[in-house]
């Protein structure tokens, strides 16, 4: 396959644009065609990526995703991992194509899946034991609750091809996302978010005692594990696991939500957006009134680490630690709020 025609959805996105950019650049032998919503969009994109093809649509776009996707050698599809009328039609415009030339399906998820037990039972900053890796117990990961969060989706793509030796399908479930992309969309949302809110109620908070852990990954590292993912399907496969284990973690490892929390009040008041350091201890209900996915975005646990993308792709996150993006967050957050 020397020069593949690739599809991408999300290619404005954070996810999408940052991993876009390193693809783009890397492979510009490649011919890419990206689903964008406006004419705006599409301008912004053709000008940072000037060999990209456009066709025009949403994640409602049935037809279009199906026959892009009919079209398309590999399949990069970033957007919205619950959207499942889009991934539906993705893997149908897959199911086109044949053995000898097989489609090869990446999709974007997140490891939002494992806070099913906090969002059950209303918990936050409540540490649990339990970690999932994508290697040794993979099986505990794709055999998750129907009740959580993207397993619908995941398991659309990750039974794709089943008796259906014409698609291959392999699902990135990113943990927590930070650091400055370098697409279209430079800023991530959770920790954002959370900084946001900080700032409006001009003092810092803590969600229960702050001991939930999540993994996280810096998203010029993330890009990596998609770029890795395409080259081994460029190859016929390559290295990579394809099917129904093939799940990746990609992390960079653990962090306790309280530490950010204490380190986002710091930084805010160093920086003269707060008053205090000091921080409030906040409930699940009084997290969720300041912001209705707070509780699910800061005050779960999340614990999936990486496995099966270092052994198999060679993968080494290298980029700087989570506490030292902070106060950069702080002031991006500071300046969108007007303050």
């Amino acid at each position: 396959m020397a020069s593949p025609k690739v599809f991408v959805t999300g290619a404005t996105g954070y996810i999408g644009g940052d991993a876009l950019y390193v693809i783009y650049n890397k492979h510009p032998e490649w011919q890419y065609t990206a689903l964008v919503r406006t004419e705006t969009k599409a301008k912004q994109l053709t000008a940072k990526f000037p060999n990209i093809s456009i066709v025009y649509g949403s994640l409602e776009s049935a037809d279009v995703l199906e026959e892009e996707s009919k079209k398309a050698d590999i399949i990069y599809h970033f957007a919205d991992c619950d959207h499942v009328p889009s991934a539906q039609a993705i893997v149908k415009g897959a199911q086109a194509h044949t053995p000898d030339r097989p489609a090869w399906i990446i999709h974007t998820s997140g490891t939002g899946s494992l806070i099913y037990k906090d969002l059950r039972e209303k918990t936050v900053g409540v540490e649990r034991e339990g970690l999932y890796d994508d290697w040794d117990n993979v099986e505990k990961v794709t055999s998750l609750p129907d009740d959580a969060l993207h397993r619908n989706v995941d398991k659309i793509i990750l039974s794709a091809g089943e008796n259906n030796p014409a698609v291959k399908s392999a699902v990135v479930a990113p943990p927590c996302i930070n650091g400055p992309g370098r697409g279209l969309n430079p800023a991530s949302k959770q920790i954002p978010i959370f900084v946001q809110e900080t700032l409006k109620r001009k003092k810092g908070m803590v969600l229960g005692e702050g001991r939930n852990i999540w993994h996280w990954v810096h998203v010029q590292d993330l890009s990596e594990v998609f770029l890795a993912l395409g080259e081994a399907a460029v190859a016929g496969g390559g290295n990579a696991t394809w099917g129904k284990d093939a799940y990746y973690f990609a992390d960079n490892g653990p962090f306790y939500w309280g530490d950010v929390q204490r380190a986002v009040a710091k930084a805010a008041h160093e920086k003269g957006y707060l008053p205090t350091a000091e921080v409030d201890t906040l409930s699940f209900d009084e997290a969720n009134r300041l912001h209705p996915l707070l509780s699910a975005l800061v005050g779960g646990n999340s614990r999936g680490t990486g496995i099966r993308a270092r052994k198999l792709l060679g993968w080494t996150p290298k980029r700087q630690g989570l506490l030292d993006l902070i106060p950069d967050i702080v002031e991006e957050e500071a300046r969108a709020l007007g303050l």
